[in-house]
């Protein structure tokens, strides 16, 4: 009889307590600033604590800290059991969770510094780049090396989402930052101008398209049929929605830059394939959510898969949103508003914040060879503050954008505009603290998370056994 294979969970168990870290830690800071648009003098203008500073390190905290821990979590988790594989090599898997941490704290030094790329979602400096390249690499390595040595013939549908999401992040994050350096920390970008901002937007919402949308998908795809304990709705539309999101997804950057110098062919092209997306998008929501046919029942008993069907409605009204803030009447209206900021959490703490929750306490007691979790009536109470928290959130933004947008295009009969912007800003500062108010209470789900897997970690045995990879079923 050969030796027992068994898989790395010791990784995945460092990445899943990091995502609820960073992510307390990157909300904290999201509710912080969310004040400071309140009182701006809060902070006692200490050039550290201020707002510029602040709100880049928000995002990268909630995108690439807390989002970031919970793909390499789940890929880990999700290719090593579709595959019946170890991980290609454990050493690469140690490079890559303590090399992210290390980038992670770069930036939590870095940027309240003041030391920045000035890039959106592109800040951290030239040498932090380069060390993301690099643990990018290390992570390429050991997904596709593990999908090489599997013992199965298929690749499932969530590996594809994930493989997809770690070669073109890649390919964004290389292209974007080639910069030449003059400092330790500082640099020139090797672009300029239109030319600079197209590549920039080309990044920035890809970044979106495969970090925040096709790695989130890969999760969906793996943890909703899991915890529904039903196949996926169908495996054809799942390569079809693969196909189809990747194919059109590259093109849509433009439409981050309507009405500015870009050439008019290149907004129109990204408007146009900005309305194509969806019909992918809501072909995998479909089939995420129509996953739960004759499982609906489970809604009532199990929070989890609560999560990930909110996560999956969410990603719906983000994917329904986004191609209509395209169109380039909409997006006069809604650009340079907090109807903007209101999208990007509908996706960001809706669909993936909520997708990634639920998959974290969908793994965590298999990680620990326990069957569930410390405690059902916390995930209860976090899933109902997660969303209520984001309701309050977006609903706010909505209105706000809305009415700044409708603000700031009302004219005079003599064609001076009505309205200042002082006074467009006075009128948004109710929305800003129920926005706040929506930030706290879905912040304080966190804390019940973390709390919740503190303990179910202490219910494990002393020594966790690694897990036997268990036999192909064709075997």
């Amino acid at each position: 009889m050969s030796e027992a294979t068994t898989y790395n969970d010791k990784v995945i168990r460092q990445f899943a307590v990091m995502t609820v870290v960073w992510g307390l830690i990157g909300m904290l800071v999201g509710v912080l600033i969310a004040a400071q648009l309140i009182w701006p003098g809060m902070t006692l203008d200490i050039s550290w604590l201020s707002y510029g500073r602040l709100r880049p390190l928000h995002t990268n905290a909630v995108i690439f800290a807390f989002g970031g821990s919970a793909l390499f979590a789940t890929s880990y988790y999700c290719v090593q059991r579709t595959c019946h594989a170890r991980l290609f090599s454990d050493k690469l898997a140690s490079f890559t969770f303590w090399g992210w941490q290390a980038v992670i704290v770069g930036a939590v030094i870095t940027l309240p510094m003041g030391f920045t790329m000035g890039k959106e979602y592109a800040e951290l400096i030239w040498p932090l780049a380069i060390l993301v390249a690099l643990v990018w690499v290390a992570y390429a390595v050991v997904f596709f090396g593990t999908i090489v040595k599997r013992k199965v013939k298929h690749i499932y549908v969530a590996n594809w989402f994930f493989g997809a999401f770690i070669l073109t992040v890649a390919v964004l994050h290389i292209v974007n930052n080639l910069a030449v350096p003059t400092s330790l920390t500082h640099s020139y970008p090797i672009y300029a101008g239109t030319v600079d901002a197209m590549v920039q937007w080309w990044y920035g919402h890809n970044a979106v398209g495969f970090f925040l949308t096709a790695g989130f998908l890969g999760m969906m795809y793996y943890f909703v049929p899991k915890q529904a304990g039903r196949p996926i709705y169908s495996y054809r539309l799942s390569i079809v929605h693969f196909w189809s999101l990747i194919a059109i997804y590259m093109w849509a950057g433009p439409h981050h830059l309507q009405y500015t110098a870009l050439p008019d062919w290149v907004q129109t092209l990204g408007m146009i394939f900005s309305i194509m997306l969806l019909a992918p998008s809501w072909g995998g929501m479909i089939n995420g959510v129509m996953t739960l046919s004759g499982a609906w029942h489970k809604l009532r008993t199990d929070p989890i898969l609560r999560f990930m069907i909110v996560a999956l409605s969410f990603y719906g009204i983000a994917t329904f949103e986004g191609p209509m803030m395209s169109i380039r009447t909409v997006n006069a209206l809604s650009h340079y508003t907090d109807w903007t900021i209101g999208h990007v959490h509908a996706g960001a703490l809706g669909w993936v914040a909520m997708i990634s929750i639920g998959a974290i306490y969908s793994l965590w007691p298999r990680l620990l060879g326990l069957d569930k979790m410390y405690s059902t009536r916390l995930i209860e109470w976090h899933f109902w503050v997660s969303t209520i928290g984001t309701v309050l959130y977006i609903v706010a933004m909505w209105i706000a954008g809305v009415m700044q947008g409708l603000m700031w295009r009302t004219f005079n009969e003599d064609g001076t505009l009505t309205y200042t912007f002082a006074e467009v800003l006075q009128a948004t500062y109710p929305y800003y603290g129920l926005r706040l108010f929506g930030g706290i209470v879905f912040t304080s789900g966190m804390f019940m998370m973390l709390y919740n897997l503190y303990k179910t970690w202490q219910m494990a045995p002393e020594k966790q056994r690694e897990v036997p990879v268990p036999a192909p079923a064709h075997a």
